[in-house]
Formats: structure tokens, sequence, C-alpha cells
């Protein structure tokens, strides 16, 4: 199940049914079921305080994922921080609805095993994000 929450922020307009279903056919494309996925959508306070308490990181981002998944099936709580969403799409020139749905994505991507971290890692990252919004696009 995919659930929706805002803390301080009012909700993004998402389809969730559609988003529903392309984060599923996204988590197939990598040969996985989707179980609990929660999305918390919220302003850069939050994701700051969040980044600090559990990941001892004192900097903003756009999204924090905690992983709960097992064997082929992704969980996991994933924040995001509209405000930091915002701001990115205007340095990447970029519209607000479609830097939301990379950064909806590219939570998913994690869960499903695929890093940004390390060398090379940002580069493959952003080809998968591709990719999973092109199916979007397909699909819309």
């Amino acid at each position: 199940m995919i659930s929706y929450q805002t803390e301080g922020v009012k909700m993004p307009q998402i389809k969730k049914r559609e988003n529903n279903a392309w984060i599923k056919a996204v988590a197939a494309s990598y040969g996985k079921k989707v179980g609990e996925i929660a999305y918390i959508f919220c302003d850069d306070e939050k994701i700051l305080e969040v980044n600090r308490e559990y990941l001892q990181h004192d900097y903003y981002t756009d999204i924090i994922t905690f992983d709960y998944c097992e064997d082929n099936v992704i969980s996991g709580d994933l924040f995001i921080s509209l405000d930091t969403v915002r701001s990115n799409a205007e340095q990447v020139g970029s519209t607000y609805d479609e830097e939301l749905h990379r950064v909806i994505i590219h939570g998913i991507l994690h869960l499903c095993g695929i890093n940004d971290k390390g060398p090379g890692e940002r580069e493959i990252m952003e080809a998968a994000e591709n990719k999973a919004l092109a199916m979007r696009q397909n699909n819309a």
C-alpha cells in the first residue's frame, strides 16, 4: 500500500491512482513488489530535523528514504521537502511537477537498490530516474 501524508505543508497535486500504478510499474521493472510505502511531504525545517536526528547530517535535502525492504518487497518511509523540490526545479530549469515526480521516484529507486553516493553512481541513478519518468509519460 502507498500512502501520502503531509507535515506542515499542503498536499501536492498528485493523481494518486496514476502515481501508484507508475510506482508499481517501476518497481516491477526491477523485479520488485510494492509493500508499505509512506510518502511524508514536509518543509525544509522538518527534513533538516529528520536529517539531524536520524542520519546525523546537518543540511537540507530533497528526500530522505528509510528502507524497510525485505527480499523482493520494497517498503519504506520517504520524507520529501517540498521547499527543496521547488528550489531544485528553479535551479535546473524544470517545472515543480517534473521535479516532484523525479524525487518521488528517486526514493523508490533507492528502495530497488540503486545508490547515488559512490563513484559513477549518480549517473546510474539519473539514467534510472529518466527511464522511470519516461514510463510515467508513456502512461499519462
